[in-house]
């Protein structure tokens, strides 16, 4: 599909803490050929102090993470996207601005930690929850074959990883 890295978008509502999480796992894990991003179409202004904490926890860094809306990666001078992920029910169910150069799309369903409820630690166990299951599907976004694949084949495996 190209020869530079490619860039994909990860959606959430609030942009604070599943899309967070996954641009930060894909930016590790994608090993230079993909460069992640996240946004929000109504962005909470800050990044969840549990995502940022269990981020630092593994591994993962943190510098550059902040909640902002989509709006800026359908403006001119945004990086050209070859994929847009929603990983939150709400965000799927929007109308998104219109990409740049038609990026392909999928949904990638993710619990919201930010809205467990109980203790400190269920809601810890929450992020956890989230980050493993996103870590899951970027090892298999990653190890996708993309410059061997057709636009629909690339596709439909996108989508198929959300369903994993």
């Amino acid at each position: 599909m190209t020869d530079r890295p490619y860039n994909v978008l990860f959606l959430c509502t609030a942009n604070s803490a599943r899309s967070i999480l996954a641009e930060a796992l894909l930016n590790h894990a994608g090993g230079g050929r993909f460069r992640a991003y996240s946004a929000g179409s109504y962005p909470a202004g800050e990044v969840h102090p549990l995502a940022l904490a269990l981020l630092a926890s593994v591994g993962l860094p943190t510098e550059g993470l902040r909640s902002k809306s989509w709006d800026e990666f359908a403006a001119p001078g945004a990086p050209p996207l070859e994929f847009v992920v929603t990983v939150c029910d709400d965000a799927a169910g929007q109308l998104c601005p219109v990409w740049p150069g038609q990026p392909l799309t999928a949904h990638w369903g993710v619990a919201d930690p930010a809205r467990a409820d109980g203790s400190d630690v269920q809601r810890a166990q929450a992020f956890r929850d989230a980050l493993h299951v996103l870590q899951r599907r970027v090892q298999l976004l990653v190890s996708l074959p993309i410059a061997t694949l057709d636009r629909m084949a690339v596709n439909h495996h996108l989508r198929e990883i959300g369903a994993t």
